[in-house]
């Protein structure tokens, strides 16, 4: 498996140079995960980040009624992991998924050492990753709690342009927290605007 999008990642996000981001890759473990194929099981505790090469993945959990709540999406270039699983060693609570055929680079804690060792900036730069991580979900719980349903689903389509069009409605609505009808309902009171203004 080709890893550009992994070593553009390395690049621009941690500003790490061509050699030693093929140091990191050198013998980093790759995997093809088939549609519907579980990365992480709820139960099990979690050991790996998943960095999303090519394909689509969702991190979601089973609600008192069965149903799936969508946490999150992570298409191309995008991280994915319970990381309250790996810190403190204990079963997650989610289920990671592929939505379609997807590769994925799998990062363990020896990768986060190998990467520490090349210098002082990386703790830097991951407490930054970590706070805008936290910045994010601080967004979307506030989105869930208070906004309407447009606000959500205009947020949504600011967020991940991308997935509405690889997606079923029902998983934008689950992600969403509101029933698909109301997402229907919102997408067509949208329409009429847009055709209104054009």
């Amino acid at each position: 498996m080709e890893l550009l999008n992994f070593k553009k990642y390395l690049n621009q996000q941690w500003g790490l140079p061509k050699d030693a981001i093929d140091q990191l890759c050198d013998g980093i473990r790759t995997k093809k995960v088939k549609k519907e194929e579980l990365l992480l099981q709820a139960g099990e505790i979690c050991k790996l980040t998943f960095f999303v090469e090519k394909g689509l993945l969702r991190m979601y959990a089973l609600n008192e009624k069965g149903k799936e709540d969508i946490l999150q999406f992570a298409p191309e270039n995008w991280l994915v992991s319970d990381r309250g699983s790996i810190y403190f060693n204990e079963p997650s609570d989610y289920y990671i998924d592929a939505i379609e055929e997807t590769e994925v680079v799998l990062l363990d804690t020896e990768f986060v050492d190998k990467i520490s060792a090349l210098g002082p900036s990386f703790r830097k730069l991951n407490d930054r990753l970590l706070h805008n991580h936290i910045r994010h979900l601080n967004k979307r719980v506030k989105l869930l709690l208070g906004a309407s349903a447009k606000t959500r689903y205009l947020n949504f389509i600011k967020l991940h342009p991308d997935v509405l069009l690889r997606v079923p409605q029902w998983m934008v609505a689950s992600y969403l927290g509101i029933a698909p009808e109301s997402l229907s309902r919102v997408r067509r009171d949208l329409a009429k605007e847009n055709f209104k203004q054009g």
